[in-house]
C-alpha cells in the first residue's frame, strides 16, 4: 500500500476488506483531501488485468450522482490496481449499530439510497450487493452515496443470464437463492427492501445459510406457489420446504407506521415480476414529502458523535497534525 506516495497520496489506516480488495483511507499530499482507496490484487498477471476490475471501472466513470460514492481516480503499478474514491464519515451498518434511527431519519436514509438505486437502474447498471455496509454517509452534508459496485453489471441486454456465484447474504433475493439466473432490477429492490427492514429492526432480517435463510422467508410471506409466483415450482427442492401461511407485517412490525409497512410489503414482494420498481417506491405514500434532514443531531454533545470522536484511531490524529504542521512549514519557507 505503500507505492500510493507514487501518486501523492498517503495511508492512514485500513478501514474495509472485501473479497475483491482492501480499502484504506488515505489523504491525498497535494490537496490535503481525504480519500478512500480500494487496491486490488491482480493474481493471475500474465492474463493482464482481470474482466471484472475493468467493468466495475467502466461502471464507476459512467455514474455521476448525488447518490452515488464519487469515482475520482484510477492506476496500477505491478499486480495491484488502486481505485480512488471520495471519503466519507461511516458507514449504515456502523451507524444502525450506533444509534436508534428516529422515523424522519429512517425515512430520508431510505429514500436517497433510493433516488441513487433509480439512477442505476436508469443506466441499466444492477448494483447485485446492496447492503447497509455498502451505504455510506457523509454526515456534513447528510447524504448516503451507494458504494461498492465490484459485483454491479449492466442489464443492457433483455434476459441474459447473470452468474449466481457471489456468497448468500441477507439481502439477497429469493429468485437468486433459489437459483434464478434471469433476473433483473427487482433484486436491488428486495435488498433495499431488507435494509429498510433492518433500520427498523436493527438485526439482519434474513440471516443465515440457503435453507435457513428461505425458511424464514417463507415463514414471514408464505411458501410461493404457482399461483403467487408462476413457474416457481419447476424448482425441485422447494417440495422440501414447509407450507408456510403469509404472516401480518403489521405485528412483525408493530413500531411502524401502516403506509411503511404497506411499501415493505411491496419491496420484498415474494414474485419478482410483482415486486415494486424503485420508481414507484420513491412515489410511494410513506416517502410523500420526505426532505434531505440532519441524519445525526448536529450539536457536538450528540452521544454518536462523542463516539465518532473517542473513536478515532490515534495515528490518524497524528498523520493530520504533522500535514497541517507540514502545510505550515512549506509557508514559512516561501
Amino acid at each position: 500500500m505503500e507505492n500510493v506516495r507514487k501518486w501523492n497520496y498517503r495511508k492512514i489506516r485500513k478501514i474495509g476488506e472485501g473479497g475483491y480488495g482492501e480499502v484504506y483511507k488515505c489523504r491525498n499530499l497535494i490537496t490535503g483531501r481525504l480519500v478512500a482507496i480500494k487496491m486490488i490484487t491482480i493474481l493471475n498477471e500474465i492474463e493482464g488485468v482481470p474482466s471484472y476490475i475493468l467493468r466495475e471501472v467502466s461502471l464507476l466513470k459512467e455514474l455521476q450522482h448525488e447518490n452515488v460514492v464519487g469515482f475520482l481516480d484510477v492506476f496500477s503499478i505491478e499486480n495491484l490496481v488502486f481505485l480512488v474514491f471520495e471519503y466519507l464519515d461511516i458507514d449504515l451498518h456502523s451507524l444502525i449499530n450506533k444509534m436508534v434511527l428516529d422515523p424522519p431519519v429512517l425515512k430520508a436514509i431510505l429514500k436517497q439510497t433510493l433516488l441513487g438505486l433509480a439512477y442505476c437502474h436508469s443506466l441499466n447498471v444492477l448494483h447485485r450487493d446492496l447492503k447497509p455496509n455498502n451505504l455510506l454517509i457523509d454526515l456534513k452534508s447528510n447524504t448516503v452515496k451507494i458504494a461498492d459496485f465490484g459485483l454491479a453489471r449492466s442489464s443492457r441486454v433483455p434476459q441474459k443470464e447473470y452468474s449466481r456465484d457471489y456468497a448468500y447474504t441477507p439481502y439477497k433475493a429469493p429468485e437468486l437463492v433459489l437459483g434464478y439466473t434471469e433476473y433483473s432490477t427487482p433484486i436491488d429492490v428486495w435488498a433495499v427492501g431488507c435494509i429498510f427492514a433492518e433500520m427498523i429492526t436493527r438485526e439482519p432480517l434474513f440471516p443465515g445459510n440457503k435453507r435457513n435463510k428461505l425458511l424464514l422467508i417463507f415463514s414471514l410471506f408464505g411458501t410461493p406457489t404457482e399461483e403467487t409466483w408462476p413457474g416457481v415450482t419447476r424448482i425441485s427442492e422447494l417440495a422440501s420446504y414447509p407450507k408456510f401461511k403469509p404472516q401480518n407485517l403489521a405485528k412483525t412490525f408493530p413500531d411502524i407506521e401502516p403506509a411503511g409497512v404497506d411499501l415493505l410489503s411491496k419491496m420484498l414482494c415474494l414474485n419478482p415480476q410483482q415486486r415494486i420498481t424503485v420508481n414507484d417506491a420513491l412515489k410511494h405514500e410513506y416517502l410523500r414529502g420526505v426532505e434531505k434532514i440532519p441524519l445525526v443531531s448536529h450539536p457536538s454533545s450528540c452521544t454518536f458523535l462523542n463516539f465518532l470522536q473517542r473513536s478515532t484511531i490515534l495515528s490518524d490524529i497524528i498523520e493530520r497534525k504533522c500535514y497541517l504542521l507540514a502545510k505550515r512549514l512549506l509557508k514559512q519557507d516561501l
